[in-house]
């Protein structure tokens, strides 16, 4: 399998369009952003930028919240609707004084956002963060792209292989060259039965090429007429032995990926098994390096690019699965938001490099804290995180809670602009609920974040819990 190049990303042009019906607006984002040379086309209303997106697709759209006619969300809606725009990531845009309901602007299709006045920082980092994210997952489809076609290939080479057996069978010199030559593991083996109940007991090896010896540590002429087939597989997976007599007794063809401990290295095989007489050929390739890219792409697909924990994305499809798993075994599900005190004067005094050292000391100390496997910490916004703890009841949210609270306290990194403490602080909001049809992840949510804002309200660095009743008897009182 031929590697792929990563390093065509480096070519890569990014378009950027902008949506804001303010001149001054597009003005200052064009010149941030053609100074990094992007590519950048510019939109004042929401019909021509649906146009501008469908006619010639952006790598990444910014978007304003508050336009007339049509505003930010039902923009993004729309491009969210058409097949040739709905994977175009979407950050809103919005100013501090603007009343920005995030849970929507997630909830369509928003994947970030940005409030004015611009800090050219902090819109060049998310804008690069999310690029990065569509530019790995089109280098993933180039690669499914190029492994398929070799999945072709060897499908093809497979029914040519069958089509040959009885030639290549009354000609050993025609087999030892083709195997010699192969790239690929390649082997055939005969079954081995029972003489008195006629099953398959193990299998013999007829025909091993070089390749496939070295993965035994062994010469080819080592292992022909050896019975050590099943006892090597047993080692690997042994369920893998039933599927290869499977083979034999059925005539359909297995092909899966394995992974196998070789020379003190971990390694992924792909292999294809196809009947051949009384036993079968099987092919095997070393896709290690695949493998290892996937891994990678799939950690930067999940994982916040500054603090390291799980992003928002994650966070979402987590608690949706734990969301189901605890309805369907009817235990409780608590949530907890909690929010860097007082970050905004932090960032403004101390400098954002200093912004962005505090928050990926507050993740690392707060990923400590979240010991469980079963538990999940993901950035949540700016300095907003948040902790899926699936079968845990109120008692044991609220001590995680105060836990988070008291070690980011015991951290004492200065804050001269709190209000409430000289070092920087948390307010935490938890909910606990055990899911069922007349609820939603969404009212989790809300309870929670109706806790967050309860503890922010009363002081900050401290925790609060909700449940149903509890927010009933607040909105009233409000």
């Amino acid at each position: 399998m031929k590697e792929f190049n990563l390093t065509s990303e480096e070519n890569l042009i990014e378009s950027i369009l902008i949506v804001d019906d303010q001149p001054a607006n597009l003005r200052v984002l064009s010149k941030m952003l053609e100074g990094r040379n992007y590519k950048v086309k510019k939109a004042s209303d929401g019909e021509s930028a649906i146009m501008a997106a469908q006619s010639q697709p952006p790598d990444l759209i910014l978007l304003d919240i508050l336009m007339p006619n049509m505003d930010g969300y039902e923009v993004c809606k729309r491009i969210k609707s058409y097949d040739k725009t709905k994977d175009i990531p979407v950050i809103f845009i919005s100013a501090l004084s603007d009343v920005f309901d995030k849970i929507k602007a997630f909830e369509i299709g928003g994947i970030d956002y940005v409030t004015k006045p611009f800090q050219e920082e902090e819109v060049l980092a998310r804008i690069t963060s999310q690029l990065t994210i569509q530019t790995q997952r089109k280098l993933l489809a180039k690669e499914r792209e190029l492994l398929e076609k070799e999945h072709q290939l060897l499908r093809k080479e497979i029914r040519q292989r069958k089509e040959a057996e009885a030639i290549l069978y009354q000609s050993r010199a025609l087999i030892s060259s083709i195997l010699n030559a192969s790239l690929d593991g390649i082997a055939a083996l005969e079954a081995v039965r029972d003489t008195k109940t006629g099953k398959i007991i193990d299998f013999r090896c007829i025909v091993v090429n070089p390749v496939t010896a070295q993965i035994f540590n062994s010469q080819p002429e080592d292992l022909t007429g050896k019975l050590i087939f099943k006892k090597f597989i047993n080692k690997i997976k042994p369920e893998l032995f039933t599927a290869f007599i499977q083979v034999v007794e059925t005539g359909k063809s297995l092909e899966q990926d394995i992974k196998y401990n070789h020379k003190n290295e971990q390694k992924w095989f792909h292999f294809i098994a196809v009947k051949l007489g009384d036993g079968f050929s099987v092919t095997v390739r070393d896709i290690t390096v695949r493998k290892k890219l996937e891994l990678k792409l799939s950690k930067l697909a999940t994982i916040d690019g500054l603090t390291g924990v799980y992003n928002r994305h994650y966070f979402n499809n987590i608690l949706t699965q734990e969301w189901e798993r605890n309805c369907r075994e009817k235990q409780y599900l608590s949530l907890i938001l909690c929010d860097v005190d007082y970050f905004k004067p932090y960032n403004d005094f101390y400098g954002h490099q200093k912004g962005d050292s505090c928050l990926i000391t507050v993740a690392k100390t707060m990923n400590n804290v979240v010991k469980r496997s079963s538990d999940i910490l993901a950035r949540y916004g700016g300095e907003e995180f948040a902790v899926i703890l699936p079968n845990t009841p109120k008692e044991g949210a609220i001590k995680i809670a105060e836990n988070l609270r008291e070690e980011i306290e015991k951290l004492n990194i200065p804050h001269e602009k709190s209000n409430i403490s000289e070092y920087v602080t948390i307010s935490l909001g938890v909910a606990s609920i055990i899911p069922d049809c007349e609820s939603s992840i969404e009212s989790l949510i809300k309870i929670a974040d109706n806790a967050l804002y309860f503890a922010k309200e009363n002081g900050r660095n401290q925790v609060k819990f909700y449940n149903h009743k509890e927010l009933e008897i607040r909105n009233k009182n409000n």
